[in-house]
This record gives C-alpha cells, sequence and structure tokens, in this order.
C-alpha cells in the first residue's frame, strides 16, 4: 500500500514510524514533511492547508489511504474533500472537527449533554465580555473561539490581564477571525491528563494517558509552548479515575458528537483536569496531540494502519488495541527564544544512540541537517517504568546538538514525585 500523511511535524514523524511496522505498506508520502522526515518518508512541497492541491496529489499517485493529522486542515475539510475523491482517510469531518475548530461549539455541547467541565460564558461582543470580567474572581481564563496555534488561551491573574486579553483577541484582532469570539471560564485546578481515544462514532478505545509540559522553563514558568515535554502513563490518572472519565466524560462526547449529526471518527483529544470534584474537560482537540503522540506511539503494540482502517471503516470493535506496560518519556530539543524569537538554519548533529528521534523544525540544507522551527526533535525513550524511561530519555537528549539549544531539564519530575519512592 502506498500512504499519504498531511502534516510537517514531530507528530507527524510519530505517525510515519508507526506505520512504516505494518508490513502491506511500501511508500509513504509526507505532505509537506520535514527533513528528517524525508529520510522515512517521501516529502512533497505541499502546504498541509492546500486541499486541492493534496487531494490531486493523492489522486495522480494513486494514494491507498491518506492520515490528515494536523487541526486546520481537518476543519478547513479535507477528510470529506479525500474521501469524496474515493481516497479512503483517517480523521473527522468538518462537521466533527468543529469540536476543536470552535470552543463555543465544544461548551455548548458540554453543556447541553452535561459533560463536567469549568463554568463559562461565550461573547461575540468586546463591551460585554469586558463588562462581566467586572464581577468575576481571578485567575481566570479568556480563549480565542478558533485556532490560533495553541497561543489562544490567556490565563489571567487579575482584571487588568483578563481586559487587556479580551481587547487583544477581539479589539486588536491579535489572532484574527478565531478572536472574534472568546470564551472566559473558570480557572480550574488541579493535575492536567491528555487522553488521546480511538473512535469510529461509536466505538471507543482510549490510548495511554499521558502529561504535557506546556511551560517554556523548569518548574512551570515561562510562557505557554506547543509542549516541552510529556511522560506516558499519567500517574496522576489512575485506574478508578480512568473509569469514572470513562463514564462521565469519554463515553457521552461520543453520544452527544452522535446525536448532534456529528459522528466523529478519527483520533479525539481530551485534555482533563482532576479536580477536587472530579475530572474535568479543559479542552477537545480533533486529532493526536503534539508532542503527546510521540511519547503514547511507541508504547502501541497494535498495528496503527489496522487501526486506523477499522475506524475508517466504522469496525473498530473488531481490533484488538494493545499498549504495553512500560513508560516513556518525550524530551523536546527546542530553539533558544522558543516560543518568542529564534534563528534557523543552526547545524544540528545527533550522535548515535538507542531512542527515537522524531523530527519537527528541522530541514535540509546543502545537505546538513538544520534547525527551521521552534520545537526541532523531540527525542523519545522508554523504561520499565517511568524513571528509567526519563532516565534514558535525557541521556539520549544529551546527544543533540546545536547552537542556542534549549530544552527544558525537568521533563517527568512532577510525576514522579507523585509516585514517590517505589520509582
Amino acid at each position: 500500500m502506498d500512504l499519504m500523511v498531511v502534516g510537517g511535524g514531530g507528530r507527524e514523524h510519530a505517525l510515519i514510524r508507526s506505520l512504516r511496522k505494518n508490513p502491506t505498506v511500501e511508500k509513504i508520502y509526507a505532505l509537506p514533511g520535514n527533513g528528517g522526515i524525508s529520510a522515512d518518508a517521501e516529502c512533497v512541497p505541499i502546504s498541509a492547508t492546500d486541499i486541492p492541491a493534496i487531494v490531486n496529489f493523492a489522486l495522480s499517485h494513486s494514494v491507498d489511504f491518506a492520515v490528515v493529522a494536523p487541526d486546520d486542515p481537518l476543519v478547513l475539510g479535507a477528510v470529506d474533500a479525500l474521501e469524496e475523491a474515493g481516497i479512503p482517510s483517517f480523521g473527522p469531518s468538518a462537521d466533527a472537527a468543529i469540536i476543536e475548530g470552535s470552543k463555543a461549539f465544544s461548551k455548548e455541547l458540554m453543556e447541553k449533554y452535561q459533560i463536567p467541565t469549568a463554568r463559562h460564558k461565550t461573547f461575540t461582543d468586546e463591551k460585554a465580555a469586558l463588562e462581566y470580567l467586572q464581577d468575576q474572581s481571578f485567575p481566570i481564563v479568556v480563549k480565542a473561539d478558533g485556532l490560533a496555534l495553541g497561543k489562544g488561551v490567556i490565563i489571567a491573574q487579575n482584571l487588568d490581564e483578563a481586559s487587556a486579553a479580551v481587547h487583544d483577541m477581539m479589539g486588536e484582532a491579535r489572532f484574527g477571525d478565531a478572536g472574534k469570539t472568546v470564551v472566559i471560564e473558570e480557572f480550574l485546578e488541579g493535575p492536567e491528563v491528555s487522553v488521546l481515544a480511538f473512535t469510529d462514532g461509536t466505538t471507543l478505545v482510549p490510548m495511554v494517558s499521558s502529561m504535557d509540559h506546556k511551560r517554556a522553563f523548569d518548574n512551570d514558568e515561562g510562557p505557554n509552548t506547543g509542549g516541552m515535554g510529556v511522560i506516558a502513563p499519567n500517574p496522576f490518572y489512575t485506574s478508578d479515575i480512568a473509569e469514572i472519565t470513562r463514564q462521565q466524560i469519554l463515553e457521552p462526547t461520543i453520544a452527544a458528537m452522535r446525536a448532534e449529526g456529528r459522528p466523529f471518527k478519527g483520533c479525539l483529544y481530551f485534555g482533563l483536569m482532576l479536580t477536587k470534584d472530579g475530572p474535568k474537560v479543559i479542552e477537545y482537540n480533533c486529532r493526536f496531540g503534539d508532542p503527546e503522540a510521540q511519547a503514547v506511539l511507541p508504547l502501541l503494540e497494535s498495528d496503527l494502519l489496522e487501526i486506523m482502517q477499522a475506524v475508517r471503516d466504522e469496525r473498530l470493535n473488531e481490533v484488538d488495541v494493545r499498549f504495553s506496560d512500560g513508560a516513556t518519556c518525550c524530551v523536546v530539543v527546542a530553539s533558544g527564544g522558543y516560543p518568542g524569537t529564534y534563528d534557523k538554519g543552526k547545524e544540528i548533529t545527533i550522535e548515535p544512540v538507542e531512542a527515537e528521534f522524531y523530527h519537527a523544525g528541522t530541514a535540509l540544507l546543502e545537505g546538513k541537517l538544520v534547525t527551521a522551527g521552534g520545537r526541532v526533535l523531540a527525542v523519545v525513550a522508554s523504561g520499565k517504568n517511568l524513571g528509567e524511561a526519563v532516565t534514558n530519555a535525557y541521556k539520549a537528549a544529551d546527544h543533540v546538538h546545536f547552537d542556542g539549544l534549549h530544552r527544558r531539564e525537568d521533563i517527568g519530575a512532577r510525576a514522579l514525585e507523585a509516585k514517590g519512592s517505589q520509582q
């Protein structure tokens, strides 16, 4: 089979590596891919959001199965277009991808179907939003309704910060159309958990839980990023909490989307907060998390392509989805200055070591591997337990070198502390 993976980051590299394990796979195209991905797939310089070009390429190259990984093309209807052209594809329709494409929609869905989440209110008028803030307690969360490259969520510590966030989004159009509508919601406290799940619209199979580390610097300080590292599984997500979450959040969400005439088929990401009142939804994503996928997929023992085909054909209940009992740690190696301004074109050297190196922001320049983004590489190592995985990941990350390299040194520290001396 010839496959096509739409996207060009670390998540897509992890998907490609997993898909290659299927013996029927002969060729994988990555659109657009990146310098490091070119070692595992044929990279094609077509933007992930150029849907007509993606469809034409799939048809002209007789692609047998397509995987659309990023949020933007999913929300724009890439899977719909590919399926209409006769290309079997993995990922939700645009009607279903709205669960990430509009935070207002997802909040209304949770409210209608009594799925636990933060108290919230949606605004399309800046003056009304600013007036609402006058009577609120802080911190509070201000969210741009649409997709904003993961940067449209502001945790405001006081009224001035919240008012500035609303004005930036609605008055200054900092995020374009994505900020025309804002959601203001209660600030939730507790351990965060990411749960990815395969679903064909009826059957739902959760993957191993994980813990992302969003802040740029150690001790969860600095600005939010796309993710500086992940561990899996998440020790805060016990079997008891997982069962409560399945009953109160996972299954009800799939049923709600079906009831709304928007059956979700693909990978649904549940961003959860384990509050004193139980698990609550922070956000939904309509695709694999990045970098959560890089930590979770190495634990998958079943065939990813078979699972994806079963999801597409609505027969996920026929597939045995298994994960190993070990643990993984993903350390993101970034360009200095990320998530602000940073230099590109720095030559990268990677010394041989036993680990997975998923390329996120790399390019090939005159035959040399160079930096081409903020998050450059995801270094992933496994272990019998979390402590071993963390140790192995940092040992492997020490084998990556380029000028201005930045990484966090405490990925997994909070999780290890929670697990205590057993590690």
